[in-house]
């Protein structure tokens, strides 16, 4: 009898154990968020260009000749095989400038795509009537690494990407994510930053790196359930069947 107690004691600990394991507070994202009001920060937000940058400058108007000038292409073209040429990108250099046909040098890092809009629409009306420019990143892209579904590098179309967008398009994080725990890797003026991001808290969207910037990488490193499976290695069937066998000798013991 005393056997039996015993025997029925040890498999209670172990489904406590496991049901402990399960926890929903180690998985769940932005805990704690009802009735809260999130600060309008995040709308705010636009991505400023930076050395290095690639940047796709289209300038158009009514006269449409009148406009070949100011647009780069990889071959020269006439006027009417626009539609089919292919744009250069014009490089950010180390300065922070861009060398721009007819205008020359000019300083743009800093400036937000709506700023530098705003610069060459200033320059360009001496030589364009109603000039209508389109600014795009060539290069706006993010890498999501580590304990995501599918990591790789991701473009950005619309110039801004949250955390959670990018970690979306990686497929989520696994089960084995560490949420609390999430690298952001930047590179700003030369220099390299490393940022914590907790996913589990709901002050994450408060954070000044909610929004990511062209080139940023996210890193989810992976949990203790991760890395102990990974020291089980091949053992791991051999400790489930020992496992499953207890049970079934306790199973026993109990009848």
């Amino acid at each position: 009898m005393k056997t039996k107690r015993i025997a029925l004691f040890t498999l209670i600990g172990v489904l406590l154990l496991i049901s402990n394991c399960a926890s929903s507070k180690k998985i769940e994202y932005f805990q704690e968020v009802e009735g809260q009001v999130i600060s309008d920060s995040i709308s705010a937000f636009a991505a400023q260009i930076k050395t290095g940058d690639l940047l796709y400058i289209n300038v158009t108007a009514t006269n449409a000749e009148a406009a070949i000038p100011f647009n780069l292409y990889e071959t020269p073209i006439l006027s009417n095989a626009v539609a089919n040429a292919r744009p250069i990108a014009y490089l950010v250099d180390d300065d922070g400038r861009i060398n721009f046909p007819v205008l020359g040098k000019l300083d743009i890092a800093g400036l937000t795509t709506k700023q530098l809009t705003k610069v060459l629409e200033d320059h360009l009306i001496e030589y364009i009537t109603d000039p209508t420019i389109n600014i795009r990143f060539a290069n706006f892209r993010v890498s999501v690494l580590g304990e995501v579904k599918t990591p790789g590098a991701y473009p950005v179309s619309n110039e801004r990407l949250s955390v959670i967008e990018a970690i979306s398009l990686a497929g989520d994080l696994t089960i084995y994510g560490k949420r609390e725990s999430v690298l952001l890797i930047r590179i700003e003026n030369g220099k390299k930053e490393f940022i914590t991001l907790d996913l589990t808290n709901k002050k994450v969207f408060d954070s000044p790196y909610y929004n990511l910037k062209q080139n940023d990488v996210i890193y989810v490193p992976p949990n203790k359930t991760r890395v102990n499976s990974s020291a089980i290695g091949p053992n791991t069937g051999v400790i489930i069947s020992s496992i499953s066998l207890l049970i079934a000798l306790m199973a026993i013991i109990i009848k």
